[in-house]
């Protein structure tokens, strides 16, 4: 089914069965999406939050197993607990997002699991990922200034382009990350586990910088 151009304005979708659901250019303000059955449903050029206001739409505990969204405004949304896994995040706004307790990992045992989501072109600034596990996803191109990423597995993921802030590097595990054209301002090799980052060559410089080194050219 799929809905366009439509407002929604404290609308409860709580509990909801909106699976495989299509909305383009919808607006959602102050929306409850809580315990709501989403997975595999679509959002495009949607907006989740109103001007003026301190919190966006809620989707605590919802499903959003496979759900996509692209080129929405999802400022301040509240995601806590919710069922990540296959979610999909593309060219959107994510300032101040909480995903506290969230799950994107699908897990076997309970030492076993893979996670999976695309987040990709944007704005993670002050969002809330802490303690989350997001290994070996699709986390290209993103704004991560400000994020709580503290105590997070980020391993294997490729978060080239990106942009992050200098305290940041020490919150989370990079091990096997791609930081290909990343700023690396900040980034001490003595404080931090680089084993297996992949780094282009004209980064070395800010690497070294922090041993005194200065790298010069051929």
């Amino acid at each position: 089914m799929k809905t366009t151009d439509n407002t929604f304005i404290e609308t409860d979708f709580s509990d909801q069965d909106l699976e495989s659901m299509i909305f383009t250019r919808c607006a959602f303000y102050r929306c409850d999406f809580n315990h709501a059955q989403l997975n595999d449903a679509e959002f495009i050029d949607c907006q989740f939050f109103e001007s003026g206001n301190l919190s966006g739409c809620r989707f605590d505990y919802a499903d959003l197993k496979g759900c996509s969204f692209k080129h929405c405004d999802l400022n301040m949304s509240q995601f806590i607990g919710a069922e990540c896994f296959g979610i999909e995040f593309r060219g959107c706004n994510l300032q101040g997002t909480d995903f506290n307790r969230a799950s994107f990992a699908n897990y076997i045992t309970h030492k076993t699991f893979f996670c999976s989501a695309y987040i990709s072109q944007c704005n993670l600034s002050y969002a809330n990922l802490a303690d989350q596990r997001l290994e070996k996803c699709e986390l290209y191109e993103n704004r991560w200034t400000g994020c709580n990423l503290v105590g997070a597995s980020l391993q294997g993921s490729d978060l080239s382009r990106g942009e992050f802030s200098q305290e940041i590097w020490s919150q989370f595990n990079l091990q096997h990350c791609n930081l290909s054209h990343v700023d690396l301002t900040g980034l001490d090799p003595r404080r931090v586990n680089l084993q297996g980052v992949t780094i282009c060559s004209w980064q070395q410089e800010q690497l070294l910088a922090p041993f005194g080194l200065i790298i010069g050219s051929d």
